[in-house]
């Protein structure tokens, strides 16, 4: 079988991979892109998609719990479940639809298959059969892959009574307990989820906080907002072991002091973070580095080998869909010798958690950036104090810029509350631009608006708040 000449192939279609080959198309490359399952990866058909369609039903099933604080009725507010799942699948099927549009339009070849890297410029493709599709050469190829859960001895997921992320988004029937192991964003979204609509949750983290990426003061608020609504949470603690019975699950857990103790539920979410797609590609014999299951990059993406790259969660963490299709457009505008391509600044990366309340961040916590050696100037601004805030109800949270005192320079940017992660995104902008706290006060935010708490946080900072 002769090969098929390409100027770039991605193996992969999520969302760096597709992103990747747009950008490369755009400028004159002419590419292939090789998508085993479906073209949108995990965060279109598994991930932030129908997860934030989950999120957005149980949000909506709170507000309408609560609307005689607003003057309305609604007697006997119930959910479908099976409804409630059916929506966040067509919600995924629309954005798998949606690429595949963009990649006809974009002259990108899509190959249906599983790629292996063959030796310098070549990849086989195989069928789900494990018969020989095609092969590739490309000047240079991008691995795309992604990443699945992570899973440890005793912990295995079995698709029924101990899930991964994948099950807890398709559930045949409602489970009326539940344990989630792990708090990072998968693990508090689905706690956030399932609690929302009835469900007794327990969230159990090895580590002594959860959402242990995010500031630790931002971290404690998020923890009493949790609490408050009846999630139970178990930090400093670690599951040893899960015994399964007919229809419920035990959980052998090791307390802070030592001590053992177990709690038994319906069903449990693993959520202790993911490893890369690595296996089956053929990286060993390109001589490529694989570090605590993902692929070593340079700050160019380049894999170790000659004209061989990986972006997104194979290529490590953070593993956010956005930082996957910066990644790919970096890579491909650098493979493209585009004048002015700059490497990823990783602090201007915004972290969102979709939980009610919703937590964002960008840029260094406090005990990050005081660590660093920063002299600090710190303002606070509380939603409670927010016109709009109280407009709509949502009075919980808070507002935390962090400066440099010396330089006047934003080093990091941390919301707990209503709509946190679409606030988070003038501060990401501020941050790229360098904006210093000068700029950010002559900013004149619109009133009555959620944004304005992000203008009197700066003024906070500077003893300059006017609103508290």
């Amino acid at each position: 079988m002769t090969a098929t000449r390409f100027d770039l192939a991605i193996i992969g279609a999520g969302p760096g991979g597709y992103v990747a080959a747009i950008r490369a198309s755009q400028l004159g490359m002419k590419t292939a892109i090789v998508e085993r399952e479906h073209l949108g990866g995990i965060c279109l058909n598994w991930g932030c998609i129908p997860t934030k369609a989950l999120l957005r039903t149980s949000e909506l099933y709170q507000a309408m719990r609560r609307v005689s604080a607003f003057g309305l009725a609604a007697d006997n507010v119930r959910f479908d479940l099976a409804g409630v799942v059916a929506r966040s699948r067509k919600a995924a099927e629309r954005l798998s639809n949606g690429v595949a549009y963009l990649m006809r339009k974009n002259n990108v070849t899509v190959i249906d298959g599983t790629a292996r890297l063959m030796g310098q410029g070549r990849i086989a493709v195989t069928g789900k059969a494990g018969e020989k599709l095609s092969d590739l050469e490309a000047a240079h190829i991008i691995v795309a892959t992604g990443a699945r859960a992570r899973t440890l001895p005793g912990l295995e997921p079995d698709g029924r009574l101990i899930w991964t992320y994948r099950e807890a988004m398709v559930p045949e029937s409602f489970p009326q307990s539940l344990l989630v192991i792990g708090s990072g964003a998968i693990g508090i979204e689905f706690a956030s989820f399932y609690r929302s609509l009835g469900a007794e949750v327990t969230v159990v983290e090895m580590l002594p906080r959860i959402l242990p990426a995010e500031d630790a003061e931002i971290s404690g608020l998020a923890r009493k907002a949790f609490v408050r609504q009846g999630i139970a949470i178990q930090t400093g603690t670690c599951v040893e072991r899960l015994v399964k019975d007919a229809e419920t699950v035990t959980a052998h857990l090791r307390k802070p002091n030592g001590e053992q103790d177990s709690l038994t539920t319906r069903r449990v979410i693993l959520a202790i973070g993911i490893t890369g797609n690595v296996e089956g590609l053929g990286l060993e014999q390109l001589g490529v580095k694989v570090e605590n299951g993902h692929i070593a990059v340079d700050e160019w993406y380049r894999a170790g080998a000659p004209g061989l790259y990986a972006i997104g969660d194979v290529a490590g963490p953070p593993w956010l869909a956005h930082k996957a299709s910066h990644e790919g457009v970096i890579c491909v505008e650098k493979i493209a010798g585009v004048e002015g391509v700059h490497p990823m600044d990783r602090n201007a990366i915004p972290s969102c958690t979709y939980s009610a309340p919703q937590v964002a961040s960008v840029g260094l916590t406090e005990e990050a950036a005081a660590g660093a050696g920063h002299t600090l100037k710190i303002g606070h601004f509380p939603y409670s104090a927010n016109g709009k805030a109280i407009a709509q109800g949502e009075t919980e949270g808070l507002v935390k810029t962090i400066f440099d005192a010396e330089t006047g320079a934003l080093l990091g940017a941390h919301i707990v509350g209503a709509e946190a992660t679409e606030l988070i995104h003038s501060l990401v902008i501020a941050k790229t631009l360098e904006t210093t706290e000068a700029e950010l006060i002559a900013a004149i935010f619109p009133h009555p608006t959620l944004s304005e708490m992000i203008g009197e946080s700066v003024l906070d900072a500077y003893g300059r708040a006017l609103h508290i």
